[in-house]
């Protein structure tokens, strides 16, 4: 009987913090657009540059220009504040390639560097998402791991990947030994270790995009049949 107890005491109290918590994120997102923009704009350069751990709410409160007791008021904890600006990264650029994404592309390497040109315009607008995204993929935190993890999996994002990269692509162009998907497999290592070694501020994103070409086309040259060369 006790343990029920503490189990719906439990589930009241987490419904709570969680009603609580998203009324703290109207009010912060019943503010002027252009505070919000400075707001996330200093967190993400803060956790982009110095990860979740080493990043204090008193840096973020210094980077944004206001005081340490308005961010807990807008987000009420760090942690609360971290996982708000995944999420809002993770839409950011799914709501941009579903809005741009030209799915009468049928070539699988012209469809890849179609949404790497999307991701990287998304870039150029909000500069500091980039180091920070890096960041997140390679955050090891315990506190925020484990929830790091459930947002990377989220279905619609995975959804959206694999659209992007299959979903009426002609895979005939391919050598008949080669599989499509394992290819896709190798170009997310190779960005996953282009991104570990990148430095966290002063990307040159323009010649980011052209190296990421120069290996597509090298992918291409050895992966697709002759005559589609």
């Amino acid at each position: 009987m006790t343990e029920t107890v503490n189990c719906v005491i439990l589930f009241l109290t987490e419904s709570v913090n969680a009603i609580y918590e998203v009324s703290r994120l109207e009010i912060f997102l019943s503010l002027p657009l252009e505070k919000q923009n400075i707001i996330i704009d200093a967190a993400l350069t803060c956790f982009g540059t110095n990860g979740y751990k080493k990043t204090s709410v008193s840096d973020i409160a210094a980077a944004a220009g206001i005081s340490k007791a308005l961010v807990f008021h807008y987000f009420g904890t760090k942690k609360a504040l971290y996982l708000y600006l995944i999420d809002l990264c993770t839409h950011i650029i799914m709501n941009e390639l579903d809005e741009k994404f030209d799915n009468t592309v049928t070539d699988f390497f012209a469809r890849i560097k179609l949404a790497t040109s999307i991701e990287i315009s998304v870039m150029k607008k909000h500069p500091a998402i980039l180091s920070f995204l890096d960041s997140v993929y390679f955050e090891n935190d315990n506190e925020v791991k484990a929830d790091i993890k459930a947002i990377l999996a989220n279905s619609e994002t995975e959804s959206l990947r694999s659209k992007v990269a299959f979903e009426g692509t002609d895979t005939s162009k391919f050598k008949d030994d080669i599989d499509p998907k394992l290819v896709m497999k190798i170009l997310t290592l190779l960005t996953d270790g282009y991104l570990s070694k990148m430095p966290k501020t002063g990307i040159d994103l323009d010649a980011l995009c052209e190296e990421f070409d120069e290996y597509i086309n090298l992918f291409k040259r050895n992966f697709y049949k002759e005559k589609y060369l």
